[in-house]
């Protein structure tokens, strides 16, 4: 029996995301495959690209390792899209019988259109999208030091790492790795104070990186 790989994600892009200025002439970019690689978001940037459109729903409801792969990778480029103001249009489907609360982990990513898996849905919908902003879960690296920021809950939570095996533990689940791959009590900590998620075998670093603050220093 021949067995196929599963075709590559591939988005719709756009030069804006204004309705009326993406039906000008080379406002669109077309059909763009993804490699599925931390180079995407750069290269849809670079490009031009303001809106992003996916063509398959990040479902994390689905089953095997390559739908957890696919889930993850489409996190990865909403995640990284994010960081750049790029607005992305997706659909979440979330598992029928999962953890009600689990969407608020996602909820500094820029909104989905749609969520299945939650009889409060549209609930949901309409809080991630009144209440989301730039910024609501972000890290950096700073001279010695690692520094997290997250305001998902309502509140300002930071935290602080200066030990080197943090930040080993950042790159290695920046694109999604098996859990058994990373330190086991850095994962445990990093896992209760909801800087992961784990999709599967997956474990998927959930904060984006930002090398400056949109705001002044005194008003993060």
């Amino acid at each position: 029996m021949t067995t196929h790989a599963a075709p590559k994600p591939v988005v719709r892009a756009w030069r804006d995301h204004d309705a009326d200025a993406r039906e000008l002439p080379g406002m669109s970019l077309g059909r763009i495959p993804l490699t599925a690689d931390a180079a995407d978001a750069d290269r849809l940037w670079e490009s031009g690209v303001r809106l992003v459109e996916l063509e398959r729903p990040v479902d994390l409801g689905a089953i095997g390792d390559a739908a957890h792969r696919e889930a993850v990778d489409l996190l990865c480029l909403i995640r990284d899209l994010t960081a750049r103001a790029v607005q992305v249009d997706w659909d979440l489907r979330l598992p029928a019988e999962g953890d009600a609360e689990q969407w608020k982990l996602l909820s500094h990513l820029h909104p989905p259109r749609g969520i299945t898996g939650l009889d409060d849905g549209d609930d949901v919908l309409h809080a991630w999208r009144t209440r989301h902003y730039l910024c609501k879960l972000v890290w950096r690296q700073g001279p010695g030091f690692v520094q997290i920021r997250d305001r998902r809950w309502g509140d300002l939570r930071r935290f602080t790492a200066d030990e080197p095996h943090y930040l080993d533990a950042i790159a290695r689940l920046d694109r999604g790795v098996a859990h058994t791959s990373v330190s086991a009590d850095v994962l445990a900590e990093f896992t209760a104070e909801h800087l992961v998620l784990r999709v599967g075998e997956l474990a998927w670093w959930l904060p984006y990186r930002v090398n400056r603050w949109l705001q002044e220093a005194m008003a993060v």
